[in-house]
């Protein structure tokens, strides 16, 4: 790779100038990344055949001792994964199928469709939820289908999923903890190690962009953090399940603030990035204020939370 470059570099340039660090990190993942099978995750014995053609039993509440809330958390993440069709298309289209990026799209797939396959077949098994009314969730949200709002901004597109992976990580890991079930939190686990491994790729990415191009790549980093949104937004009632989310811990501002957001951007080191423009500098500034913002509404949020819980205590 070559050395900072001042003038702006164009997506194809871009693609071409960090395809030698796309095939290093790709070859560290192959490396790292444990080979694991959704079937030894879910607790066959426990089935029961449902209702419908076969005549089982109808699926009913009592099914399940998972709380209200970590169902809905697993319903979210869930549907999320299972728009991965529209996410391959997406990258595909950015990054390309040929080389190390083409490579290391299809290996990205290959992984994140392990989770939607272990993650439902768990929930129909244990009867967590209810499966007809999970699959018509499905049907609505994969019919919607999603779109890379920087589909035509490599570092934007860069940025996005490295926020974004770990806090699929931090989502799913908490979820885990809060079903009360050790088989679920051991799945969920495991998913979010991948999701782990995954962030690490796009972080180290996005780094080396920053020796490249690092006027474009704060840019990039402010614009990303400054309208994040989570790729399941798209859901049916994503904004009042994510409220409920928030308020159980799950995830909420803080955790995106303190437990995403802080964490990449220290290790980009982007306090203290050198060769920024001037359009450089203001997207520092932005994403400073940004943080400080999150902190403030983080804050309110938390002290909302607490009031709640102290009403409902009484």
């Amino acid at each position: 790779m070559t050395s900072a470059i001042t003038r702006p570099l164009s997506q194809t340039q871009l693609l071409t100038e960090l395809d030698p660090i796309v095939a290093q990190n790709l070859d560290r993942h192959l490396a790292v990344a444990k080979e694991w099978f959704p079937h030894e995750y879910v607790p066959w014995s426990d089935g029961r055949t449902f209702d419908g053609v076969l005549g089982g039993e109808a699926w009913s509440p009592e099914d399940t001792s998972i709380p209200e809330v970590a169902r809905t958390a697993l319903v979210v993440n869930l549907l999320t994964e299972d728009n991965l069709p529209s996410y391959h298309h997406e990258i595909a289209t950015q990054f390309g199928r040929d080389g190390a990026w083409g490579t290391w799209v299809h290996r990205w797939t290959a992984e994140e469709g392990r989770h939607g396959t272990a993650i439902r077949d768990y929930l129909t098994v244990t009867r967590a939820v209810d499966p007809v009314a999970l699959e018509r969730a499905r049907m609505v949200h994969m019919s919607a289908g999603y779109v890379n709002e920087h589909s035509d901004e490599v570092l934007h597109s860069l940025a996005y999923v490295s926020f974004q992976e770990l806090a699929t990580r931090i989502s799913h890991r908490n979820t885990g903890r809060v079903t009360g079930d050790p088989l679920c939190e051991q799945l969920l686990a495991r998913v979010a190690a991948d999701e782990n491994l995954h962030m690490i790729f796009y972080r180290n990415l996005l780094a080396a962009a920053f020796e490249l191009a690092p006027s474009q790549a704060m840019r990039a980093v402010a614009d990303v953090a400054a309208d994040f949104q989570m790729p399941g937004n798209g859901i049916d009632g994503f904004a009042r399940k994510s409220v409920a989310i928030a308020l159980a811990g799950i995830y909420d501002l803080r955790q995106h603030r303190d437990e995403v957001l802080v964490p990449v951007l220290r290790q980009w080191d982007v306090w203290n990035v050198t060769g920024l423009d001037a359009d450089g500098e203001a997207a520092r500034e932005q994403l400073a204020a940004h943080l400080d913002e999150l902190d403030k509404a983080a804050s309110r949020f938390e002290e909302k939370r607490d009031a709640r819980a102290a009403r409902l205590a009484r």
